[in-house]
């Protein structure tokens, strides 16, 4: 199979206020007030955390019926842990992203705790937003100067 490339396009508008856009569709991200924003959208470690949290929900609905579980319902709640020290060099010595990612995973099927177990450790090996969070991409990095 030929492999896809997505793409997203951030763009800083006014302040820290950035417009996202992937395909037709638009997104609004900001910084609270108390980070210098004005608290108009989530910020980027907010939407990573959705974007987690998302995928992984979508990844529950997807393969439940062939997986066999009687889904109901599902709710993915995602905590990360973020020293602010580090990116604001406060801390050298802190990380600048999250150094913990809790995911809660809320779930309605009428299946047991085991079959339960198993399928969310499926969906786990399954969600490619989670791959890329655990198994960091390469990156390449061009500077286009306007």
């Amino acid at each position: 199979m030929a492999i896809e490339i997505y793409k997203s396009e951030s763009t800083l508008l006014s302040g820290l206020k950035v417009q996202g856009k992937s395909r037709d569709f638009e997104l609004l991200i900001d910084e609270p007030r108390d980070s210098g924003g004005t608290d108009k959208g989530m910020n980027p470690v907010e939407l990573l955390l959705n974007s987690l949290g998302a995928c992984l929900a979508i990844v529950i609905k997807s393969f439940a019926r062939s997986k066999h579980i009687n889904l109901k319902g599902c709710t993915v709640v995602c905590e990360g842990e973020l020293d602010p020290d580090g990116y604001k060099y406060i801390n050298p010595n802190a990380k600048k992203g999250f150094s913990k990612i809790t995911i809660n995973i809320h779930i309605d099927a009428d299946n047991t705790d085991e079959e339960i177990k198993e399928y969310i450790d499926f969906v786990i090996e399954t969600c490619p937003v989670h791959d890329t969070i655990t198994n960091t991409p390469e990156f390449e990095t061009n500077i286009i100067k306007k």
